[in-house]
């Protein structure tokens, strides 16, 4: 078995994911955000 050294695994896919992941969260909060707003704004 060979032996395992921290930080040679290639990680590129894994960090666009998670990239991706909180660009999304993000969008989400936003526009959950947002409506919350209108619907208060509205709502009177």
């Amino acid at each position: 078995m060979s032996d395992h050294k921290h930080g040679e695994m290639d990680i590129s896919v894994q960090e666009k994911t998670f990239d991706g992941f909180i660009k999304w969260s993000i969008g989400v909060a936003a526009a959950s955000i947002i409506v919350l707003i209108i619907a208060a704004v509205f709502n009177g």
